[in-house]
């Protein structure tokens, strides 16, 4: 295997890590009140945290996957780093928004922080199972 080969399977596996960890860490987060400042602050930064990675892995593992020659992996994988890109452009800021309003003790603001919340972990198990399904559906 190629040096391009070797650096695109790690790649893919730092993103599927993170994806899961992701997932499997941002769902107790749920379970908060997202009523205080540090409530909507963690979660937040997890968030971004999470998107900056994602973004990381997911271009590192297309430039590699272009360079081996695998190129319908390279476009999956870059798909993959503008939907990080995406989700982090209207997240983060509507979390900021959000987390304003709740300062300001509005009451259905912590509902729609919750909403944004659920839907971003949603988009990103569709996600980690879109990246398993063509992982395992496309031969290397």
């Amino acid at each position: 295997m190629t040096a391009a080969g070797i650096a695109a399977l790690v790649f893919t596996v730092v993103l599927l890590v993170t994806t899961g960890y992701f997932i499997m860490g941002g769902l107790p987060l749920l379970t908060l009140q997202h009523d205080t400042p540090v409530d909507q602050r963690f979660i937040r930064r997890f968030f971004d945290i999470y998107y900056k990675a994602a973004v990381f892995a997911a271009v590192g593992a297309s430039f590699s996957y272009a360079l081996w020659g695998r190129f319908y992996f390279a476009m999956g994988a870059a798909a993959l780093a503008l939907l990080a890109l995406a989700m982090r452009r209207r997240v983060i800021p509507a979390m900021e928004q959000l987390g304003a309003e709740i300062q300001q003790r509005n009451d259905t603001a912590v509902q729609a922080f919750r909403r944004v919340h659920s839907a971003a972990l949603g988009v990103n198990l569709l996600q980690l199972v879109a990246l398993v399904w063509g992982l395992t559906k496309v031969s290397l």
